[in-house]
């Protein structure tokens, strides 16, 4: 599933073809996704202005000139794809309609933006945008780790005598929003944690430590396109490519990175997810 630097790329990427613009008209060709759309989407959609883009998490949120917005979850599968524009020296024409286009977006100017999801773990919603803090979806989410609300006292109090391990706090979207279990293996390497040890029973000077690497890992993955495995793309189609930094994820038996560790890494499973780390150099 996409998570925050994946996600945070596909709005950058929406922004020069909607923020600003009007729907000229939406098609929806399917009643639901994850979850039912709402009653009357296509109409609802169609006409509106869109002020602003913006992530909560790892959701997209189109604010509409209508006080309504669009929430948009891409699930496991999920793409989302601009066409008729022009990105650089490449002009993307339109292509011929896909089997799993299930909403389709065409905007002022000529753009069109196509969610396509082919396994429909994806998800939309409308919502008034005043309230949109208090959706279901949104309303127990943890401060963004690249904000201001995201700091050290902040974390040292979340994990205040927390029996859990450290991995699965991190994943926790209540403590910290956007976080998965790449980036969390990542994050965890870098700062020399290990992922089994419980999180209330790390140092505060280790915790606090997390915070700039937790920040570090995203900016550099945002700053490569996010990371493509299995389904995701960039809203142009392009290939991420902070995966060929991971230094753990994914790197099952190889050698660790850290200088001269001499480890290596391996790979177990917490609550039905890989981990991979060093436990020579994780502590």
């Amino acid at each position: 599933m996409p998570e925050l630097p994946e996600v945070e790329t596909v709005r950058r990427g929406l922004v020069p073809a909607l923020e600003g613009r009007v729907i000229e008209r939406a098609t929806v060709n399917r009643p639901d996704l994850r979850f039912p759309f709402p009653d009357r989407m296509a109409e609802r959609l169609t006409g509106a202005r869109v002020l602003a883009l913006r992530r909560r998490s790892k959701y997209i949120l189109a604010d509409l000139s209508t006080g309504e917005t669009l929430l948009i979850h891409l699930g496991m599968s999920g793409r989302i794809l601009i066409s008729g524009v022009s990105m650089g020296a490449f002009h993307y024409d339109h292509p011929a309609p896909a089997r799993h286009d299930h909403v389709v977006l065409d905007i002022e100017g000529g753009a069109r933006v196509t969610f396509n999801d082919a396994r429909r773990f994806g998800a939309m919603d409308l919502l008034e945008t005043e309230k949109a803090d208090r959706h279901w979806l949104l309303r127990e989410i943890g401060p963004e780790p690249l904000g201001n609300a995201f700091d050290e006292d902040y974390l040292i109090l979340r994990l205040k005598g927390r029996n859990t391990p450290i991995k699965a706090a991190l994943l926790d979207q209540r403590i910290v929003a956007g976080l998965g279990n790449i980036y969390v293996c990542e994050v965890l390497h870098r700062a020399g944690i290990d992922p089994r040890k419980k999180a209330g029973a790390i140092s505060k000077r280790h915790v606090a430590g997390l915070v700039p690497v937790i920040r570090a890992v995203l900016e550099e993955a945002i700053e490569a396109g996010g990371s493509s495995l299995r389904d995701y793309r960039q809203a142009d189609g392009e290939l991420g490519y902070f995966q060929h930094s991971f230094r753990v994820y994914d790197r099952e038996d190889t050698p660790c990175p850290t200088g001269a560790c001499g480890g290596t890494i391996h790979r177990i499973v917490q609550s039905g997810r890989s981990t991979f780390f060093c436990p020579h150099c994780q502590r």
